[in-house]
Parts: C-alpha cells; sequence; structure tokens
C-alpha cells in the first residue's frame, strides 16, 4: 500500500501534506454539497442550485489541477 501512495503522489506531482490538503478541501466541500442536497430533499425551496453549483465549481477545480 505504502509504493502505491508513494506511486500516486509521484504522479499527482504532491507532497504528502499537499496532496492531504487537496483532498481535505475537496472532502469538505462535498460534504457540504452532499448536506445541502440532503436539506433541499427534504425542504425543495432550500439549496435549489447551491449542490450542483458547487459540484461544478468542485469538477473545474479538479481538471484544472491536471494541468
Amino acid at each position: 500500500m505504502i509504493k502505491n501512495s508513494k506511486k500516486h503522489l509521484r504522479d499527482a506531482r504532491e507532497s504528502y501534506i499537499e496532496h492531504m490538503r487537496t483532498a481535505l478541501k475537496i472532502s469538505s466541500q462535498l460534504l457540504i454539497a452532499s448536506l445541502q442536497a440532503f436539506f433541499h430533499s427534504i425542504i425543495p425551496a432550500l439549496f435549489t442550485k447551491s449542490a450542483s453549483s458547487k459540484i461544478k465549481v468542485l469538477h473545474l477545480f479538479i481538471e484544472n489541477r491536471k494541468k
């Protein structure tokens, strides 16, 4: 597992800390989007576009990291 992790970090061209920071940023934003979608499912007037907008922003962030 350590060998695969080191390869992944090399492929991503990131240090362990850089990778962890980025993964935590993405994870926290997905958690927020998930909660927004959850509350939207209960009360449709809440967060009508928030979750989908956040996912679009995250998609652009991830795609731009690959360049």
